[in-house]
C-alpha cells in the first residue's frame, strides 16, 4: 500500500509540473512537485522488496519521467557569449526588513554589476544609501512603495530609457544599461503578485510580463531579475522560456536553487526567485543568505554577446 501511495504522489507531482489548471490548491501544489515526483522511488524500492514486478516497472515509468523532467536542471549547457562578463544579484528585500549593510557587503564582494530589488521601500532606499550601495552602483532606475510594491534596479553602467509598466499590482520597471563591449542591454526588474493574491490575477500577470520581455530588442541582451512568485514546475512560468529567453541557472546547471522562504525555521523549500537572459549565457548561478530577508538572493556570473 505505502508503495502504491509514493508511486501515485510522484505521478502526481509530474502532473502538477504539466498543469495549466488555475485553481489555487493546485498551483501552490505545483510548488512542491520536485518533491512529489521524488516519491516514487520509495515506490520503486518498495516494490523490489515485495518482487511486485509489475507495478515495480509501473513505478520505474514514473520514476523516470520524474529524472526526465529535473535531471537537466543539473546538466550545465554550453553557452557562445563573446562579450563582456558581468555579475547580476536579485533579491527580494522583505520591505524594511533586509539589512541594508549585508546587501551592500554582497554587492561589494561579488563584484555585482546590476542590482535588482523587490519589496523596495523608501526607508530601505535611504538605508541601502547610508550603506554605500550608491557608491557602488551609481546609476538607478527606482519605483519605491509601501510593504510589497517596490522595485528598483541599481547598475554600475549608465541607465537610459527608464519605464514603469502601468496595470500591475506592484511596480514593474525596465531600463536599458550600456555596457563596454555589449553595447545597450535591455534590464527588467519583475514581481508579479503571487497566486494567494489570486491565481488568475497571477497567471495573467505572468502573461503580461512575458509579452513585454518578447518586445525586447532582438539585437542586444537583455537581463530580467524578478521575484517571480512563480517555480520552474509552473507551466506559467516555464511559458516565458519557450522562446528566446533561458533561465541562467538552467543555462549553469545549478539544479532547484530554493530561495524562499528564508525566516522560518525549516530551510528554504522553492525558488521562485529567477534571473532570466537572451543573447547571453549565465556560467554560474547560486544563492546568498540576506539577513533580515525571507528570500535568499540570487547571483548569477553572466557573459553578454558582443555588441554588433
Amino acid at each position: 500500500m505505502i508503495a502504491w501511495i509514493a508511486t501515485l504522489t510522484g505521478a502526481a507531482g509530474i502532473a502538477l509540473h504539466f498543469s495549466r489548471l488555475g485553481s489555487r490548491v493546485v498551483v501552490l501544489a505545483a510548488s512542491g512537485a520536485p518533491y512529489l515526483m521524488g516519491a516514487a522511488l520509495i515506490g520503486v524500492v518498495g516494490f523490489a522488496a515485495l518482487r511486485s514486478w509489475r507495478s515495480a516497472a509501473v513505478a520505474v515509468v514514473v520514476a523516470v519521467i520524474g529524472a526526465w523532467i529535473v535531471v537537466p536542471l543539473y546538466i550545465e549547457r554550453s553557452g557562445s557569449g563573446d562579450g563582456p562578463e558581468l555579475t547580476v544579484m536579485q533579491s527580494n528585500l522583505l520591505f524594511d526588513g533586509a539589512d541594508p549593510a549585508a546587501v551592500v557587503d554582497e554587492v561589494r564582494a561579488r563584484n555585482i554589476s546590476l542590482l535588482t530589488v523587490n519589496e523596495l521601500t523608501p526607508a530601505a532606499v535611504a538605508g541601502l544609501g547610508r550603506a554605500g550601495l550608491d557608491g557602488l552602483l551609481p546609476f538607478r532606475h527606482l519605483s519605491p512603495g509601501r510593504t510589497g510594491a517596490g522595485t528598483g534596479i541599481w547598475s554600475a553602467y549608465p541607465l537610459s530609457d527608464t519605464v514603469e509598466y502601468d496595470g500591475f499590482v506592484l511596480n514593474q520597471l525596465s531600463a536599458t544599461a550600456t555596457v563596454p563591449g555589449a553595447g545597450p542591454v535591455t534590464v527588467y526588474a519583475f514581481h508579479p503578485v503571487p497566486p494567494v493574491f489570486g491565481t488568475q490575477v497571477w497567471s495573467d500577470e505572468l502573461s503580461r510580463l512575458h509579452a513585454i520581455i518578447d518586445r525586447a530588442p532582438r539585437d542586444r541582451p537583455v537581463i530580467v531579475g524578478a521575484d517571480f512568485n512563480a517555480t520552474y514546475d509552473h507551466a506559467q512560468f516555464r511559458a516565458m522560456l519557450s522562446g528566446r529567453y533561458a533561465d541562467a541557472a538552467e543555462q549553469a546547471g545549478a539544479g532547484y536553487l530554493a530561495t524562499y522562504p528564508t525566516d522560518k525555521r525549516w530551510p528554504p523549500l522553492v525558488g521562485i526567485d529567477h534571473i532570466l537572459l537572451s543573447r547571453g549565457h549565465a556560467a554560474t548561478v547560486e544563492t546568498a543568505r540576506i539577513p533580515g530577508a525571507d528570500h535568499r538572493a540570487l547571483i548569477a556570473r553572466v557573459r553578454l554577446d558582443s555588441e554588433r
